[in-house]
């Protein structure tokens, strides 16, 4: 079935929201299209001027260790139309009132606040972030926001391929769809519901649109996908994905432990036995990938090494919940409530400080594997990935 899609590499000029045409036709470069209105000319002025004088990064956004934290994950909705494995249990999970989520408006105000302050990335996770309404409305006014220069999307796929066309124009520059197994009967185990033939169909859509590299991050479990670790890499042959091995992590109702983890090395191994000139990439500056690219072909495949091989040192991330609790690390349990200091009337000032002060209580490292097992923290859709 992927040896059959129809690549469509025609360069297509995405119009920005003004209507004048984007610099870049890349989806992966936002070009001047976050600027509606200005000529190419007065934007190369603009960025010209913005380098000369760019002001220190945010020491709101810098925690005690000098790492700035300039890229922020911003979960939509704690709902989601699968039930992965690692996500969540197989009976859900209590879900917050509607009442104590983000408003639209909140998370825009949140967002134009850290854009300000120095975040230049912001991708938007869930639960599953396609099935919130106004999703591509969300989109359309971030891409609005001076200085932030990357808009991406996590998914499960499901409904990608029928609102892609609609998040592109409304400024979407990244996607990472999430595809754990090539085979349907295996998928329907795993997520707990149908759905693999959308998901190959969103896939295929964003390639049709010159998404490159489109990212597929695959959980590997042991006895359950470790055994397509080859053909996942095989697809990067002929197509531009970057299929990204992701070590499984301990989160609430997954039920994982140490024996189910197939560790980096091993799935390295694995692959380097089948392609001994594997390349190593050059690794990108606050990057949690390893990569490497089997020579001669198209894409490449990426390592998450979260529980073997942290890359907290470098960590940049900083993630908002969808009932609005900022986390300064994926796997701590530390949370501070932004939502509730914003519908109490805090200044803008005001909310800087408690964000700084979160940022500052930020610690060097994650507490390793096996206390982070044992650690009470929310189930992965509860936090947004």
């Amino acid at each position: 079935m992927w040896k059959s899609w129809k690549l469509h590499t025609d360069v297509r000029v995405r119009e920005g929201a003004g209507g004048s045409p984007c610099a870049s036709s890349q989806p992966g470069s936002r070009g001047p299209c976050f600027l509606p209105g200005l000529s190419l000319q007065e934007l190369s002025r603009r960025r010209q001027f913005l380098r000369e004088h760019a002001a220190p990064f945010s020491a709101f956004l810098t925690d005690s260790f000098g790492r700035q934290h300039s890229y922020l994950r911003i979960s939509l909705t704690e709902k989601c139309n699968l039930r992965c494995q690692y996500c969540m249990p197989e009976e859900g999970v209590p879900l917050t009132p509607k009442a104590n989520l983000l408003t639209t408006e909140e998370i825009l105000t949140l967002a134009r606040l850290f854009v300000k302050e120095g975040v230049d990335k912001i991708r938007l996770t869930g639960g599953e972030p396609l099935i919130r309404p106004d999703v591509v409305d969300i989109v359309a006014q971030l891409q609005r926001l001076e200085g932030l220069r990357t808009i991406g999307v996590t998914t499960n796929g499901v409904n990608l391929a029928r609102l892609l066309p609609q998040l592109q124009k409304a400024g979407l520059s990244a996607i990472n769809i999430s595809l754990d197994t090539l085979v349907p009967a295996k998928f329907e185990f795993i997520v707990r519901r149908k759905g693999f033939h959308k998901v190959m169909e969103g896939i295929h859509k964003a390639i049709e649109l010159g998404y490159n590299p489109v990212k597929v991050n695959c959980v590997v479990m042991r006895g359950l996908n470790e055994d397509e670790l080859l053909d996942f890499a095989a697809l990067t042959e002929g197509l531009p994905l970057d299929v990204r091995f992701i070590e499984y992590m301990p989160f609430d109702g997954n039920k994982w432990n140490f024996k189910k983890m197939v560790s980096y090395k091993e799935m390295l191994d694995t692959v380097r036995q089948q392609w001994p000139e594997l390349e190593k990439l050059p690794e990108e500056e606050s990057s949690t990938a390893k990569a490497f690219k089997i020579p001669g072909f198209q894409g490449q495949i990426s390592f998450i090494t979260s529980m073997s091989q942290h890359f907290c040192g470098t960590c940049n991330r900083l993630r908002i919940t969808a009932d609005g609790n900022l986390k300064v690390c994926l796997f701590g349990n530390s949370e501070v409530s932004l939502r509730d200091h914003l519908r109490a009337g805090a200044s803008e000032q005001e909310l800087l400080r408690i964000i700084g002060a979160a940022v500052g209580r930020k610690k060097r490292q994650h507490a390793g594997m096996f206390s982070i097992s044992q650690m009470k923290n929310r189930p992965m859709i509860l936090i947004g990935g």
